[in-house]
């Protein structure tokens, strides 16, 4: 299927219109890498996408072409995706959740891009993460057990379509792709996601890639990093099969993850405060969880977080592909 079909399929009216499925969706984003596509037709498929509703077959067909058009990486323990807009999230303390997982043995590759780097540069600097290009990546995995790849530098291809949110004033599929990117093939995978109906359809294109574990939450701002005020909703795949869990609120106070002006001297000082600790600490312990430890894995957290799983049926229906079919 080219990208002039994929188009036509999805766009014909009231009807006659369908989703794609898997290898159609793989075939029309491997033009649009191949750089031989129509700008005009490229803007139309994702905008189509936008206005129906994107599936997992869709995802999944899409992050496929995507991840074969990308450079060959490592393979970390845990994947972790960072590409939330960053207007409407404070201090980026998942960062050092991330450390913590990284410093227990289990190496961590993060990768991403936000339209609002100072607080992530200062995060990265305080967290002592290295930022490495594709050659690197291997060598900071093997010695510091952690490392961040940018998206400009991992795939600029990919940064241009992630950038046409500033053509269209919306965004698209992109965004969701990427956050399943997983570039080094890693076996377990943590993603946020701003808007709560987005965990299921990323644990169902997960599932059709073949990923056996991953944790999806409402996180701050679209980050993988946990509120420690509220109860958060787990979705996502332990071996490979769906499930979810709640994970409880470890504090006893009112207060919101963002704050108006974020203070980034608060990223460095020796000791961040009760909430940030709580921050850090319940989100290191959602990622350890997803590597199939103890959520209080190598002493990382005092707070246990006892999760009670609740498993579902496989291949759940999310409410966005009920809508497309």
């Amino acid at each position: 299927m080219t990208l002039r079909h994929a188009v036509a399929t999805l766009g014909r009216g009231p009807g006659r219109s369908r989703s794609l499925d898997m290898a159609e969706a793989e075939a029309a984003m491997a033009e649009v890498l191949s750089g031989e596509a129509a700008p005009e037709a490229l803007g139309a498929l994702l905008m189509l996408l936008r206005m129906k509703g994107e599936t997992a077959d869709e995802v999944a067909g899409f992050t496929r072409a995507m991840r074969a058009a990308l450079p060959d990486l490592p393979t970390p323990a845990l994947d972790w995706p960072v590409y939330a807009a960053g207007r409407t999230r404070g201090l980026p303390w998942f960062l050092f959740a991330a450390r913590r997982v990284a410093e227990a043995g289990h190496p961590v590759l993060l990768h991403g891009w936000t339209v609002n780097p100072a607080p992530l540069e200062a995060g990265l600097k305080a967290a002592r993460i290295p930022v490495v290009t594709p050659g690197g990546a291997a060598d900071a995995l093997a010695r510091h057990r952690i490392a961040f790849l940018p998206l400009e530098a991992l795939s600029p291809a990919l940064l241009r379509l992630l950038q046409l949110r500033e053509v269209f004033g919306l965004r698209s599929c992109v965004n969701t792709c990427l956050r399943m990117l997983n570039p080094g093939a890693a076996p377990a995978m943590v993603q946020g996601v701003f808007h709560p109906s987005y965990r299921m359809l990323q644990a169902e294109a997960a599932q059709r890639l073949g990923q056996p574990s991953l944790t999806a939450i409402k996180g701050g701002g679209g980050e993988f990093e946990r509120t420690p005020v509220k109860e958060v909703e787990l979705i996502g795949l332990r071996g490979g099969h769906p499930w979810q869990a709640t994970a409880p609120a470890l504090l006893a106070e009112t207060r919101r993850l963002a704050d108006a002006e974020p203070d980034l001297a608060q990223l460095a000082a020796p000791d961040p405060g009760p909430f940030a600790r709580a921050v850090i600490e319940g989100t290191a312990a959602l990622a350890f969880d997803t590597l199939g430890l103890g959520a209080d894995a190598a002493g990382a957290s005092p707070l246990r977080m006892d999760l009670a799983p609740r498993p579902i049926p496989d291949a759940p229906l999310s409410r966005r592909q009920e809508t497309a079919r």
